[in-house]
């Protein structure tokens, strides 16, 4: 798709406040619009479909990028990854999943400007793991503009989101503080995985992942709920009511690994397949 349409380059501007400028011409779809672009764009591969469903968005990555000018990266190299993100969000969005573009965009376009950070900033030696990447980026939000360390009950509660030791809290927090030193992974390393952006993401309230569970969460709550959940094994059953069912407060991954003795990440993995699974018993009740 990149190399078959032409877009908007910084680069073919004066100033980025030229670029900024310019940007703001485009106008902003409304759903209809944007369902029927991108249902071209799904059958038909059409290109013309996906520009004007960039374009269309670019401000946003404008408005995305402005939140990581503490990391004293340009700011114009910031907004041309987070347009790359926005187009892979394009190519992989689907019309039919019932949520709009802008929210789905914004975990493409994060991810590719947290990328680039790890990739170029040298005052914070980063481990290459996910949930090290995760404490690195969500520490940093944290403690902005502050300088004071954290209280014991706040690193014993940002290991627990995090599912990583009160030891690492305090490493990181240090490394943050600490002399320059490289940022870069081990380059060695194949494990696509562990370098995938997606996977220490910052908090997650606002990203598609969240709202598709939420949606997910409602249809659960429908008719044919009950012989959904009968037919799940009971460990199933059991991590899908404490997660979506529960009234008051839903358990977390973490409370669940501690019942019944495994990682969070398992508990994850369980909790995907039963909600697959009771899709698909839905969709045929």
């Amino acid at each position: 798709m990149t190399n078959s349409m032409t877009l908007p380059a910084i680069s073919s501007f004066d100033s980025l406040d030229q670029y900024l400028r310019a940007i703001k011409s485009f106008p902003v779809l409304s759903a209809e619009e944007e369902l029927k672009l991108a249902t071209r764009l799904k059958k038909y591969n059409d290109l013309e479909a996906a520009k004007t469903l960039v374009v269309s968005h670019l401000r946003l990555v404008a408005s995305i990028a402005r939140n990581y000018a503490g990391y004293g990266l340009p700011q114009a190299d910031l907004i041309q990854e987070g347009n790359i993100g926005l187009m892979k969000a394009v190519r992989r969005f689907d019309p039919d999943r019932g949520v709009r573009l802008v929210s789905f965009a914004m975990h493409w376009i994060k991810a590719e400007i947290h990328e680039y950070i790890v990739r170029n900033w040298r005052l914070v030696k980063v481990a290459t793991t996910k949930a090290q990447r995760k404490l690195f980026f969500n520490l940093r939000s944290m403690k902005k503009g502050q300088t004071a360390s954290l209280h014991s009950d706040e690193v014993a509660h940002i290991a627990r989101e995090l599912n990583v030791k009160p030891e690492e809290v305090l490493e990181m927090e240090a490394r943050m503080s600490g002399h320059e030193i490289s940022l870069e992974g081990n380059a060695d390393d194949d494990n696509e995985d562990m370098f995938s952006p997606i996977s220490y993401l910052q908090a997650s309230h606002a990203e598609p992942s969240e709202i598709l569970e939420a949606q997910e969460a409602d249809q659960l709550h429908t008719t044919g709920l009950s012989t959904a959940l009968a037919k799940l094994d009971d460990r199933s059953r059991r991590i899908v009511e404490a997660r979506w069912l529960q009234e008051g407060h839903n358990a977390t991954l973490h409370d669940l690994a501690e019942e019944f003795g495994v990682s969070a990440e398992r508990i994850r993995q369980i909790e995907q397949k039963a909600m697959k699974q009771m899709r698909g018993f839905l969709t045929l009740a």
